[in-house]
């Protein structure tokens, strides 16, 4: 199949030259009634465009995410009509939650029974309305080239999102003689904007006056490219630099400047500066609960800038004295530029802060992210940083990308694996996904065959896209998990242990405490034909790690692990950082 101008083409084989005109060379798709012709179309362009089949439509809408995220290119994922297109309403969702581009792409009914409540029918484009930046129902095979035209626009322009587009079969399956550079006018749409001169003036004039500033830096700054610049003029002010979940490795985390994540479970020297802070710069973030905590009492003893390319961002959460619409890494640039003039003039960009930084480095001293290791048990957190640790001593950090599930153990790696650079950290943080971790792994696998991708998971999360290990197996993708296993639903229990005095809730995972661990993690893999190993002795925990780095194909080492341990520091929910736990 290829495009041919005069040629009378099908639909279904105009979306995936549509597809690969836009440079998409990896779909992950599971087949159905209702996208039969799209997956014939497939078949005929295996030698530019790789077709993944998923175990569930969920595991291929996180592959996608998986692939987007590590890679900043559109992830393309797709299913047949109805139980098919539902399943990937929670990738959606994540995907927008988390400003991820990926293109959702469903089979529908024929036009004539739309409506009826033919069989699969569901109306996915209205269930997905409000978990998507953009939606299309397409109703003519002449909109297709359009449609897509304005699809990967949108997605890929502005703040980053995800799009349905739904494509009946009868309209798949007509043939049209296609024009593939339609014209495109998106009048309403306008996301390119660059921070004007004035408004980066201001933003230097209350750097001029401050003496305690703070960089608080989100997902944006990797979304947009930015993290050089965020690195150049962090240095050239020396202002401190505290990243949200998802904008760990958009600083480097053994940078001297770097306070490593803040928030509910962020570091105590990063709750600290941001509440002591007399200017904020808020680069690329949307002011989330997670990160305030009680949003009124957040870095409320200073001025605050916030700079997003999402202009529903600014002043919805948190009010700033300063926000700017526009492109967070052009900004950063400018600024820097604007900041060098200044040097150049021998004007200082700051009203000095050595103290300041005398003070961070103090409360970084006092306050280390810490745990205490034991001598009969492995401890979840010592597994996450001997790996970290044995990846850097084989200088394997460069070339290794991690994803989590949603749990304990994704903060557990937040806090103890340390991010250099972007797209190296891929997890679920606005939605807070659980079954993330294998199937995004497996993404992220796919877009980068030469690097080590470990996909670092807890028990109840893991169960949840299982199954993948399957696509992992017979696509031959090397995706290694560090499977974390504590037989109960381990953040739930701590909030248990604190709040709800210890009262489990059915958050026990396992057959019984006097039983071996459950399920058997090592024959539920060993039946996927992948590799796997159990241990539960700290003496066995290194060269455990080893193997499973070295190993040729998938591979899961089932950590065996108390689930007694609880992520400390903790900012319980709504409160400040006055009310910080720390054991």
């Amino acid at each position: 199949m290829s495009e041919l101008k005069g040629t009378p083409q099908s639909g279904a084989d105009i979306l995936v030259q549509c597809l690969i005109n836009h440079g998409v060379d990896t779909i992950f798709a599971y087949p159905g009634g209702a996208s039969m012709p799209l997956h014939q179309s497939l078949t005929r362009v295996t030698d530019k465009l790789r077709t993944i089949l998923p175990r569930h439509e969920q595991g291929g809408g996180f592959a996608a995410e998986g692939y987007a995220r590590t890679t900043g290119r559109v992830g393309v994922c797709m299913s047949t009509s109805g139980p098919g297109a539902t399943n990937f309403v929670t990738s959606l969702a994540d995907a927008k939650m988390d400003s991820c581009p990926i293109l959702a792409i469903t089979g529908q009914v024929s036009t004539p029974v739309i409506g009826t409540d033919a069989f699969q029918e569901t109306p996915i484009v209205e269930v997905c309305r409000a978990v998507t930046k953009h939606h299309y129902l397409i109703q003519r095979t002449e909109d297709i080239t359009q449609v897509m035209k304005e699809a990967f626009h949108i997605m890929t322009s502005g703040r980053p999102g995800p799009v349905i587009i739904d494509v009946p079969k009868d309209v798949q399956v007509r043939k049209i003689v296609a024009d593939y550079d339609p014209p495109m006018d998106l009048a309403g749409y306008q996301p390119h904007r660059r921070a004007t001169r004035e408004e980066l003036e201001k933003v230097l004039e209350l750097l001029k006056q401050s003496k305690k500033p703070i960089i608080y830096a989100g997902g944006g700054i990797i979304a947009s490219g930015a993290a050089e610049h965020l690195r150049a003029f962090a240095e050239k002010a020396s202002i401190p630099v505290a990243m949200t979940l998802l904008g760990l490795g958009g600083f480097p985390a053994d940078h001297f400047l770097c306070l490593d994540m803040l928030g509910m479970h962020g570091s105590v020297y990063s709750n600290y500066a941001i509440n002591e802070a007399d200017l904020l710069l808020a680069l690329g973030v949307r002011f989330d609960d997670r990160v305030t905590g009680k949003v009124s009492e957040f870095a409320k003893h200073g001025k605050i800038v916030h700079i997003d390319i999402d202009p529903s961002e600014l002043n919805k959460n948190k009010k700033a004295d300063v926000p700017i619409h526009g492109d967070v890494s052009l900004a950063l640039q400018d600024l820097a530029r604007m900041a060098d003039a200044r040097l150049a003039g021998g004007a200082q960009l700051t009203a000095g802060h050595q103290e300041w930084i005398r003070q961070v480095e103090k409360w970084r001293a006092d306050e280390p992210l810490r745990y205490d290791e034991r001598e009969n048990v492995i401890i979840p957190q010592q597994a996450i940083s001997r790996l970290y640790h044995l990846l850097k001593e084989r200088n394997r950090l460069d070339d290794t990308i991690v994803t989590t599930g949603v749990g304990q153990h994704q903060m557990w790696a937040a806090q103890f694996f340390k991010f250099q650079k972007p797209r190296r950290f891929v997890t679920s943080g606005g939605l807070g996904s659980m079954g993330f971790g294998l199937p995004s792994a497996m993404g992220a696998q796919i877009a980068h065959p030469l690097k080590t991708v470990i996909d670092i998971d807890g028990d109840g999360s893991f169960l949840m896209n299982i199954q993948e290990l399957a696509t992992c197996f017979t696509e031959k993708i090397p995706v290694k998990v560090l499977l974390l296993n504590n037989q109960h639903l381990g953040m739930v229990v701590q909030w248990e242990d604190r709040f709800f005095a210890g009262n489990r809730g059915h958050t026990y995972l396992g057959a019984g405490f006097n039983e071996a661990p459950y399920p058997d993690f090592i024959t539920i893999a060993r039946g996927f034909r992948v590799g796997a190993k159990s241990i539960s002795d700290p003496k066995d925990l290194d060269a455990a790690l080893i193997e499973m780095i070295e190993s040729k194909g998938p591979y899961v080492l089932d950590v065996q692990v108390p689930y007694q341990e609880h992520v400390l520091p903790m900012i319980p929910s709504g409160m400040t950082v006055k009310d910080i736990i720390k054991v």
